[in-house]
């Protein structure tokens, strides 16, 4: 499991710091890194909406703060 939110984590990072570019710069990061591989750059962004999906899933037991009772 530890293995899995490591992933879901760094490909929210990446997801995050991308989209931070994208607004301030109109710099898509992925799509220039990825984009002349046909269908890579949209296989990143499905995986940065599932690890996120994943994150929110396992935030509770993942968390130190929230899962104090």
């Amino acid at each position: 499991m530890k293995a899995l939110h490591m992933a879901s984590f760094t490909l929210v990072v990446v997801g995050a710091l991308n989209w931070g570019l994208v607004g301030l710069l109109d710099f898509d990061l992925v799509k220039i890194v990825f984009g002349s591989i046909a269908g890579v750059d949209k296989l990143v962004y499905i995986l940065v909406g599932a690890a996120g999906v994943v994150l929110i899933a396992t935030h509770m037991q993942d968390c130190k703060i929230c899962s104090k009772k």
